[in-house]
């Protein structure tokens, strides 16, 4: 990134039991992402709300990052499926609101990826630049 050259602010739903602890450990380990990462806990990626993340983007967020729970949810054996479907009809949304869809982005994330996470970050910086 240039000197001059302004850092996206990215918003990230996080899960409490399986992105937050890689998120944590990724701090703990002292691996560098943008300090423009905010985080959000949420229960389960599938309880993230298509408005929320409207909302991110009409607060000045760059882009939303929704770090998914994959096939070890708790809540739901149909987690992955219907966190997609959201991200799905968002992007119809954003869409609609000439928002540019690649600024929503979903990955699983477990417990222990920490450098997962750290790459995705970095090169969701890299895109919205």
């Amino acid at each position: 990134m240039g000197e001059n050259q302004k850092i996206p602010k990215i918003l990230v739903f996080s899960t409490e039991k399986i992105s937050d602890p890689a998120i944590d450990l990724a701090g703990l380990l002292k691996k560098h992402y943008p300090p423009t990462v905010y985080v959000v806990n949420v229960p389960c990626s599938s309880s993230v709300k298509p408005k929320w993340i409207l909302h991110a983007f009409k607060k000045g967020f760059d882009g939303v990052f929704i770090a998914a729970d994959g096939s070890d949810c708790q809540y739901s054996e149909t987690c992955t499926f219907n966190t997609g479907e959201i991200v799905r009809k968002t992007h119809d949304l954003m869409k609609k609101k000439g928002i540019e869809p690649s600024r929503l982005k979903m990955a699983a994330i477990c417990s222990v990826c920490s450098d997962p996470f750290v790459k995705q970050m970095k090169s969701f910086i890299e895109a919205l630049i």
